[in-house]
């Protein structure tokens, strides 16, 4: 006779809840996948807007943002720590030299695969703790200040990026 297992139920519930956190971002991850692989990369090369950000500069920004999230969530060091000097600390070009498109395409998927076994592996306990950046004192004070909390903040920031994309001239 086999022994049926069954999770308590408000874990199954937070269990579940994760789970869609995580696919909300790897459904913007994958959609900004899709754009950058839709276009010429001479395209990503426009201001989205008159004096606004390039569309290569975002793709940097996205990638030196998800990166951070390596030491955010106490999984170890950036992979990419030269982006965050070139597309999170600066301003749009600021650099004359920065990777090429088909290089930080290459750095996003390299980036997101990485934080998707992570994030995959962790449970439910793991994304409800604190991240690196707030004190203990802090999070007794605000315990949704988690790991959580931030990759739902994450994916917003994916699609505030996304919608800036949407605005790019000249994609055929």
């Amino acid at each position: 006779m086999t022994e049926e297992l069954t999770l308590d139920p408000a874990v199954a519930q937070t269990t579940q809840i994760i789970k869609q956190v995580i696919n909300a971002w790897k459904a913007q991850s994958n959609t900004i996948t899709a754009f950058f692989n839709k276009y010429d990369d001479a395209v990503y090369l426009n201001e989205v807007a008159p004096g606004r950000n390039r569309a290569i500069y975002l793709l940097g920004h996205l990638v030196s943002a998800s990166d951070g999230l390596f030491p955010l969530f106490g999984l170890g060091e950036r992979i990419f720590p030269k982006l965050e000097r070139l597309f999170s600390t600066n301003p749009d070009l600021t650099f004359a030299d920065i990777p090429t498109i088909a290089e930080l395409k290459q750095n996003w998927e390299t980036v997101n695969i990485a934080l998707a076994a992570h994030f995959d592996s962790m449970q439910p306990e793991e994304w409800l703790d604190k991240h690196t950046r707030v004190s203990d004192e802090d999070f007794a004070l605000e315990p949704t200040r988690n790991k959580l909390n931030v990759l739902m903040s994450r994916t917003n920031h994916i699609s505030n990026h996304l919608g800036q994309l949407f605005l790019l001239p000249n994609r055929k």
